[in-house]
């Protein structure tokens, strides 16, 4: 995969935006018709999810919270909840580890496989977000990596995504040097990116979960 995305120099503080208005008009159209065709034929397993989260009453089914997206805008973002909100009593962090994030089998398993990201289908439909892009930043987190460099603003410019060549191969950004490299690999994928790279991602993210894969 890692073909996929041609090499690239360093942003300066300006990139091109490989995809035209035309392309980005039909990946839209296409965000439309398959987040609703997820959401429908997906219903019988978000019900399973839904109860075997309610029956081991470890707290809510949903989780939301505040991520920034295109064009620099706030918006919602929903999961199937999997950790304790009391992770984060102490303030923001990238990734809860350890005890810090007590877990049951069932959250365990849903977070592991990505299962717990399906209620994003909804904000794909709604436009937030789109199947393939930038994964969505806290605003925390962000004005961290903005002290480092400025070009996390060119993500500003491409709808966050499901899924993503970062997403695949670098995996949770659970350190700062993490969050460099894929914005970096964001900044890539904004330069090169067409509808047909999108489906090679969208491929190779089905194969991973199907394979069971964790990334």
């Amino acid at each position: 995969m890692e073909d996929v995305i041609k090499n690239s120099p360093k942003s300066l503080g300006y990139s091109h935006d490989a995809m035209g208005r035309f392309q980005r008009g039909i990946k839209r159209m296409a965000d439309i018709i398959s987040s609703l065709l997820g959401l429908l034929l997906l219903s019988p397993l978000f019900l399973v999810i839904i109860i075997m989260l309610k029956v081991q009453k470890n707290g809510p089914v949903f989780f939301s919270q505040e991520r920034i997206g295109y064009k620099g805008r706030p918006f919602r973002i929903y999961k199937f909840r999997t950790m304790s909100s009391v992770v984060e009593d102490e303030g923001p962090r990238l990734i809860a580890q350890g005890d810090e994030a007590p877990q049951t089998k069932t959250e365990r398993f849903l977070r592991e496989h990505h299962l717990d990201e399906l209620p994003q289908l909804w904000n794909v439909l709604k436009g937030d977000m789109s199947l393939v892009g930038p994964r969505p930043e806290r605003k925390y987190f962000i004005d961290k990596i903005m002290a480092r460099t400025r070009d996390y603003e060119l993500v500003y410019q491409m709808r966050p995504g499901l899924t993503s060549e970062a997403t695949l191969y670098n995996g949770y950004t659970d350190t700062m040097e993490k969050m460099l490299k894929r914005l970096d690999m964001d900044i890539r994928y904004l330069e090169n990116r067409s509808l047909w790279l999108d489906m090679k991602i969208i491929f190779h993210t089905a194969c991973s979960i199907v394979s069971g894969k964790k990334f």
